[in-house]
């Protein structure tokens, strides 16, 4: 009886440390979304083309969501 509960532990415990090293090397190795206005200097279009704001960012307009849809290429 005691095995059991000592391999319930030591189970639960492996459990808890692959989580916590998932979930660290997700923290790690995740990147926040980093916009420039690059596209716009390639294409000549203005960020506000793509973004309700005119200066970028925030939500997207419906070219700015068919763009998304489309693999951030423009829709044809």
């Amino acid at each position: 009886m005691k095995m059991k509960a000592k391999m319930r532990y030591v189970l639960a415990c492996s459990t808890a440390a692959a989580i916590a090293i998932a979930a660290t090397t997700c923290l790690l190795v995740s990147r926040p979304a980093v916009a420039t206005a690059q596209f716009a200097k390639d294409t000549g279009k203005a960020c506000g083309d793509c973004h309700v704001k005119p200066t970028g960012g925030g939500p997207l307009t419906p070219l700015g969501e068919k763009f998304k849809a489309n693999g951030n290429k423009l829709p044809k």
